[in-house]
């Protein structure tokens, strides 16, 4: 390798070396592809409108910024209401023993595929039993447009954790669904 090719390599070096120091600014630009669609201003607009009094932490999300499209702005909202109505047949149900309490096990048929976020809500608030009886209702997200298909395809599944507590206190568990209704005494 001659001197030609030493400076070639120190150019080089020198010219990647400069365009790197330029990232920090291309990141907080508009011709920055990712900002394109975030509907907020560069961040450095959003620090120099944060008081210099305050200390900043770069590493903590401000209030409402997973709401404004932050790095979990894709995840499901948890003060959003729950969509899921009852799946038509609880087809099996069990209490399986864990732990420090029981799980209920729940398995259940939809009308149509496609169902998800299957959940077993307690009818009461509490997940107490009332009058000895601890009642869930199965439920799930059920789209509309989605084919029937065959048995196989429609199961879904959920289950719940109930402590010894509860369990004490109760003689029987219903899980209901929207055409029937399976009971276990205890």
């Amino acid at each position: 390798m001659g001197a030609a090719g030493m400076e070639r390599r120190i150019f080089l070096g020198l010219a990647a070396a400069g365009a790197l120091t330029g990232c920090g600014r291309f990141r907080d630009s508009r011709a920055n592809p990712r900002n394109w669609f975030s509907g907020r201003r560069a961040r450095r607009s959003q620090e120099a409108a944060a008081s210099a009094d305050e200390p900043v932490n770069p590493l903590i999300p401000k209030r409402g910024e997973d709401e404004e499209g932050g790095i979990f702005s894709g995840r499901r909202r948890r003060d959003a209401p729950y969509e899921g109505t009852p799946v038509a047949v609880v087809s099996a149900f069990e209490l399986k023993p864990v732990s420090g309490g029981g799980l209920v096990a729940v398995e259940g048929l939809t009308l149509r595929q496609g169902a998800y976020d299957v959940r077993l809500i307690p009818e009461d608030p509490d997940g107490q039993p009332v009058g000895g009886v601890l009642r869930y209702e199965l439920r799930a997200v059920q789209p509309e447009d989605t084919p029937q298909g065959p048995e196989r395809t429609r199961e879904v599944l959920a289950a719940a954790f109930v402590s010894n507590k509860v369990l004490n206190a109760t003689t029987e568990i219903r899980v209901r669904g929207a055409q029937n209704e399976r009971v276990i005494r205890r």
